[in-house]
């Protein structure tokens, strides 16, 4: 393994995305979803230690996730978590840590993930994180890696790249072109038959310094807020530095913010088995036992007529869920919340945003 090589794992998500089960104060990354028996954050880090020095995978989360994430990764140097005080988008999020790294490393490589991420094929993973380890050292490029869709899925972003049709049979890097949100359906059948569209999957590649080089040209906004952080960083004054840095800091990603706006970014295309688990859609596919009626059903006792292609789950043990006549559903009963709502992505988030409300605060 290379010592300059790095991992960053972005685990700072609030939970929302699977409500009722995920809370603010337990979210997505540190829960065990799919029957897969360990958390989304711990098969991260254990694909990443796969790739990297142990030593040198970082994970960056909020304050209040400190003590879960300890729990989680007990491996896990206590230097290599970093702890953000409020929740401002992956690009602070990365800022934070590559300055983090530039004082430990100057020559410092990185790949940057986020936590909710499953991965069919670890060994094509591997290859693929390496060649484009291999790739921005000897190029001063920004790589993201680009699924080959398998779908005209409308739940992801897509990236299309300059070579035209038919990119997705190459292996190499290619040089990306333009960069859209999750399409309607008409327009994602026509990036999928295309051949040059790939799906986003927010995995980032770079060297230290051309991110910091890339965030202080695009987004002097952010990065103004870190002004004196090689003095701050690495001393008793940082936690307070940091504290003042994010207090005015704007929220933003790294795609819209560096992504969409250089004109550096490169794609690798990345043809691994890959699911962002980011919605209950998502999550649904990957549950690997469903009933005759293509129901996930994660229950103590349940009676369901005429319901297909639904999640139903309930934690009580004694307590029988009986549900007739649903399909492409979610039904998720917990002790103090119930949830009955359609599995389309955009109809649970629209309908999730009243959970802002503050008569609802203690059920978030």
């Amino acid at each position: 393994m290379n010592h300059n090589h790095y991992c960053v794992i972005m685990a700072g998500g609030s939970g929302r995305r699977f409500w009722p089960i995920s809370r603010e104060e337990r979210p997505t990354q540190f829960l065990h979803v799919a029957d897969m028996g360990r958390t989304l954050l711990d098969l991260t880090f254990e694909r990443f230690a796969k790739i990297v020095p142990e030593d040198n995978i970082i994970v960056v989360t909020l304050e209040k996730y400190a003590g879960a994430t300890r729990e989680i990764l007990p491996r896990l140097k206590p230097e290599n978590l970093i702890l953000e005080p409020y929740s401002r988008g992956t690009a602070p999020c990365m800022t934070y840590a590559a300055y983090k790294l530039l004082k430990r490393n100057p020559d410092a490589v990185i790949v940057a993930t986020p936590s909710d991420q499953v991965i069919r094929d670890d060994f094509l993973f591997t290859r693929t994180i390496n060649e484009s380890f291999a790739y921005v050292e000897q190029n001063d490029v920004l790589m993201t890696l680009g699924i080959v869709p398998k779908s005209a899925d409308v739940n992801f972003g897509y990236i299309q790249v300059k070579e035209g049709k038919n990119a997705y049979l190459s292996n190499k890097p290619l040089k990306v072109k333009t960069f859209t949100e999750k399409p309607d359906e008409e327009l994602a059948k026509v990036f999928f038959r295309t051949g040059e569209f790939f799906w986003n999957s927010g995995v980032f590649l770079w060297s230290a310094k051309a991110i910091v080089r890339e965030l202080d040209r695009l987004l002097p906004e952010v990065t103004s807020q870190f002004a004196g952080w090689e003095q701050a960083i690495g001393t008793p004054e940082e936690t307070d530095f940091i504290q003042r840095s994010y207090g005015d800091c704007p929220k933003v990603s790294l795609d819209y913010g560096v992504m969409e706006r250089t004109d550096n970014a490169w794609l690798y295309p990345a043809k691994f088995g890959w699911t962002d688990v980011g919605s209950w859609e998502a999550l649904y596919r990957l549950i690997p036992e469903k009933d005759s009626s293509r129901n996930a059903v994660n229950t103590y006792a349940h009676i369901l007529d005429d319901c297909t292609d639904s999640i139903v789950i309930s934690k009580h043990k004694d307590k029988l869920l009986a549900v007739k006549g649903l399909k492409d559903y979610i039904v998720v009963d917990t002790p103090d919340a119930l949830l009955i709502c359609p599995k389309d992505e955009k109809v649970f988030h629209d309908f999730m945003a009243g959970m802002a409300m503050p008569d609802y605060e203690k059920y978030r």
